[in-house]
């Protein structure tokens, strides 16, 4: 399947794969959020496989709404994918790492730097925004891999926006990501509200905590794929 048009200015480089899994058909969802994302995990399990990945590449973060980043590296991956715990945002240089955010309301943001090759996934909800987690990703990214802001290209999934959430966290993100130094050019926006679209999003408010999750993908590909 074609990844959401929000992601294209990511895709259009071949190095970089980005994707966003939408709401699943037939996939039962209650309260019990460990439950129903094993519940999805065989659907999402074939996203990863049709890209070239397999589930073991894939690393999660364990997404506590704060603005905390685990930096995965050869040397701290281990041998297969895992949850990394206390965190809310994932970078990485390597290639065949496959980055992975569950989001059902909060904002998955991608920034990828074909530059110097490094890739960051973020769960940017109400409490992630005001702890400004895209900024500090991109000030790792700087500080860590020599990043230049400005070659920095980024994206904002579908999530809740105004006025079925009283706060416009995406707006806040688009100017956090403008202020860190990306290029507007480089910044492309869903503009999909999850509240309006529940045919094809989950919406934990809209759905009063009986949904989903939808699941960001983002990684660099290796010589083997």
């Amino acid at each position: 399947m074609q990844a959401p048009f929000y992601l294209e200015k990511i895709n259009n480089n071949p190095r970089f794969y980005a994707d966003f899994i939408g709401r699943v058909p037939g996939v039962p969802v209650d309260t019990d959020r460990d439950a129903t994302v094993e519940r999805l995990s065989p659907a999402h399990r074939q996203f990863v496989e049709a890209a070239g990945y397999t589930w073991q590449d894939l690393h999660r973060a364990e997404q506590i709404h704060g603005g905390d980043i685990a930096v995965i590296t050869k040397e701290n991956q281990g041998d297969a994918g895992q949850t990394w715990q206390g965190v809310d945002g994932l970078i990485t240089a390597e290639e065949d790492i496959l980055l992975g955010i569950y989001v059902a309301d909060c904002g998955a943001v991608y920034l990828s730097d074909s530059v110097k090759g490094v890739v960051a996934l973020l769960h940017s909800g109400k409490k992630g925004t005001e702890v400004n987690i895209t900024g500090r990703a991109i000030a790792i990214m700087v500080e860590q891999f020599g990043s230049n802001p400005a070659d920095i290209v980024a994206a904002l999934a579908p999530c809740i926006r105004p006025p079925a959430y009283e706060v416009d966290f995406a707006d806040t993100i688009k100017n956090q990501l403008l202020t860190a130094g990306v290029e507007q050019g480089n910044f492309t926006d869903s503009d999909v509200c999850t509240s309006l679209d529940t045919e094809h999003s989950y919406s934990y408010r809209m759905e009063k905590g009986a949904t989903g999750r939808m699941l960001a993908l983002l990684g660099m590909r290796g010589d083997s794929q």
